[in-house]
């Protein structure tokens, strides 16, 4: 299989398959992704996902805010079992959704552990991270407030937003309040929508 356009092992599909199924089942209950979205899992959600592990397709430790229904998270996660190393933090506060994304972790054989808490209080269990990422959860100039905590200080550790059509609006509120180093990859799955490769985190003064 591709997803893409980059080829994924077939141990990798088969855990995608589990989560595919996994996720049918619990989004009968349970309002995981948005409900115009939810027939067209693959294309809007699973490979939109993997862009971000394709984009830094290594071994590392990653923190992943609003987690919700496992996206791009659990996908990273899976990514990560094949190469038999690197760990996700998943963070998600709703009580159900968390349990579903322990549920997947645990089915699909995924790297990662669920952490039930608040983004602002997240750094407080979760130390330090190699990466961060995070998918339809809030404007830029917020997720660089939740992402500082692990960015301060560590000119390594890089962030990788999802984004849509609006994103240049997103940015230059960003740079009223915040210094960093931006690459911008154009979405495989959506036209006009970017995933923002952001390093180098500082508060401007």
């Amino acid at each position: 299989m591709k997803l893409n356009g980059i080829s994924v092992s077939r141990e990798t599909t088969e855990r995608l398959e589990v989560f595919s199924a996994l996720f049918a089942k619990w989004a009968r209950s349970i309002n995981l992704v948005a409900p115009s979205t939810k027939d067209d899992l693959w294309q809007r959600h699973i490979a939109d996902s993997a862009q971000i592990f394709q984009l830094s397709p290594k071994p590392l430790t990653w923190v992943d805010l609003g987690s919700g229904g496992g996206f791009p998270g659990i996908i990273t996660s899976i990514f990560l079992a094949e190469l038999g190393n690197g760990w996700v933090h998943l963070v998600e506060s709703n009580q159900k959704k968390a349990s579903f994304l322990r549920t997947a972790l645990m089915e699909t054989g995924g790297r990662g552990s669920v952490h039930p808490v608040r983004i602002e209080s997240a750094a407080q269990t979760i130390s330090e991270c190699d990466r961060i990422s995070a998918r339809a959860l809030a404007e830029l100039p917020q997720l660089l407030d939740y992402c500082s905590p692990w960015m301060r200080d560590r000119p390594d550790t890089v962030a990788y937003l999802h984004k849509g059509r609006d994103y240049q609006t997103e940015i230059v509120k960003a740079n009223s309040r915040w210094e960093f180093d931006l690459l911008q990859h154009a979405s495989a799955v959506e036209d006009d929508s970017v995933i923002l490769e952001i390093s180098k985190l500082h508060r401007k003064v």
